[in-house]
């Protein structure tokens, strides 16, 4: 290529690239983190990090406070929503073992989410115009209910949703005028990511239309018994959803344009890993095992024969275990080091991790995809079971029961994965699959808000189905219309072929009569 053709396509591509700076300069944009969940605020905080490396400039509330920099302030709200972490296990099986009973804890947990940072002074100031700063964009994250719309509504600024979870199925025809096809897409509290069987199709439709119910019924009755000032008003919807899925482990289905996917964003490059763990790592010749439940779930609360039956079967095996492990452990596995926090993202990132023991949760599930280290699940709640089943797919994970596991069934199914480099194959190739994509979420998160920013919203993206009501939507005027139809024609033909029988029946009478 001549000298001449790469300074014309360089000056073109200067020329284009100010063009594009200078149709969104830089915006002000308000952040609004509603579930006091430690994984829901590593995905937007990862968003709102991506907009602010960009140039522009976030104001955030949120209950996870991670200190002001350049562009970046926040208003701490953990003394009014009690972050979610290191909850006792029995309470929270006990707790989700009913879909109807989580629902309504979900439900009210969104809306007092919701009232306690309206009632918030600063966001007070903000919402009656006491504050005369320009707001250019909302980014907030929606759970049960669309409450967190009414500050973009009131303000009459464009939305961002930011939707940590891989299919937000409560909210789907809210957000986007559809709903997933319950045939091929496994509902977010369900077993299994894709219904294979014919009983688990319908299993899933049982699922999708019994938790939309109770879900619609339970923002029905608060809206009754307890209304709000969102309640009134015609709530916004979003320009743009961040999904934090990617088709590794969400599989593939319809998506409207204003759904983009950046699973994954949370990850950041590894760091050094601390030197006493790091030595602990590398002086295992057989390999080491990570085993946590994440944030939310404290392991010493686990009832006494599973901690049991993890702890006998471990010692057993050769490689050396990395436990998160709130307090002191009895009857320690020699070959087990606990603390109350590991660098999770460093260690899975270590070749000589061989195993990942976790609960499901998403943003440990992309660290192991994305590390290429097999997992073996025991999901306990909500969307876990699904995360798991997705990597069972993919041929790197095996899924347990968590409380009906036993020291023989936990220690085989270690072995198996250890043993068995099929799930180690598996585990790079998905990595390979889950990395190779055109641009990295962050870059897709800063490409497509600036993109609702130049548009004034992008009303373009959003799909034709969010006017239309429920019985449109499902076609139930068009069908009743047919159906009417179908009547009216089958009434008309039986009263024409009774007409047609009774004159011939007469004739035929008259007929037999004149001939006697």
């Amino acid at each position: 290529m001549s000298k001449f053709a790469v300074l014309l396509i360089t000056f073109c591509t200067s020329i284009t690239s100010l063009h594009w700076m200078s149709t969104c300069s830089a915006a002000n944009i308000l952040a609004v983190e509603t579930v006091p969940g430690k994984s829901h605020w590593n995905v937007m905080r990862s968003v709102l990090r991506a907009l602010t490396d960009s140039g522009h400039t976030v104001t955030v509330f949120t209950p996870f406070v991670d200190g002001d920099r350049d562009g970046y302030s926040e208003v701490d709200v953990s003394n009014l929503t009690k972050p979610i972490v290191e909850v006792d296990s029995t309470s929270l099986i006990e707790m989700t073992s009913s879909k109807r009973h989580m629902l309504g804890i979900m439900s009210n947990a969104t809306r007092a989410d919701c009232d306690t940072i309206y009632e918030h002074p600063q966001m007070t100031a903000i919402l009656d115009g006491t504050v005369t700063s320009q707001i250019d964009l909302v980014v907030t994250e929606p759970c049960m209910s669309e409450c967190v719309a009414y500050v973009a509504t009131m303000l009459r600024v464009p939305m961002v949703y930011v939707v940590p979870a891989p299919i937000a199925t409560f909210l789907e025809r809210l957000m986007t005028g559809h709903v997933p096809n319950p045939a091929v897409t496994g509902h977010v509290m369900s077993d299994r990511v894709v219904p294979k069987t014919f009983a688990e199709r319908c299993a899933n439709i049982v699922l999708t239309v019994y938790c939309s119910t109770v879900t619609w019924y339970n923002e029905l009755r608060l809206q009754w018994t307890a209304p709000r000032l969102y309640d009134a008003v015609e709530l916004a919807k979003p320009s743009v959803i961040f999904t934090n899925t990617h088709f590794i482990t969400e599989p593939a289905r319809p998506l409207t344009p204003d759904v983009v996917q950046i699973g994954g964003i949370h990850l950041t490059p590894p760091k050094p890993i601390p030197k006493d763990i790091l030595e602990f790592i590398e002086d295992a010749p057989h390999g080491v095992i990570y085993f946590t439940f994440g944030s939310v779930v404290s392991m010493s609360t686990l009832p006494e024969n599973v901690q049991s039956a993890f702890r006998e079967a471990l010692a057993q095996v050769p490689q050396k275990v990395l436990w998160k492990y709130e307090g002191d452990m009895k009857d320690k596995p020699k070959n087990v080091m606990t603390r109350k926090w590991f660098p999770q993202r460093d260690i899975l990132s270590h070749p000589n991790v061989k195993l990942f023991i976790s609960h499901g949760g998403i943003s440990g599930v992309y660290e192991a995809v994305d590390a290429g280290v097999p997992v073996l699940g025991f999901p306990v709640f909500y969307d876990q079971p699904r995360n798991i089943d997705s990597l069972v797919n993919a041929g790197m994970a095996i899924c347990m029961d968590l409380l009906s596991v036993t020291k023989e069934k936990f220690l085989n199914a270690v072995l198996e994965i250890i043993k068995n480099d099929r799930y180690q194959k598996n585990a790079k190739s998905v990595s390979e699959r889950f990395k190779d994509r055109p641009m990295s979420p962050a870059e897709s998160v800063v490409y497509w808000t600036e993109y609702v920013l130049r548009h004034n919203g992008a009303p373009h993206l959003k799909s034709q189905a969010l006017n239309l009501t429920w019985y449109q939507y499902y076609l139930v005027d068009v069908i009743i219309t047919f159906l009417f139809l179908i009547f009216v024609v089958l009434f008309i033909t039986y009263y024409c072929l009774k007409i047609t029988y009774k004159y011939i029946f007469n004739y035929f009478q008259i007929v037999k009569a004149k001939r006697e």
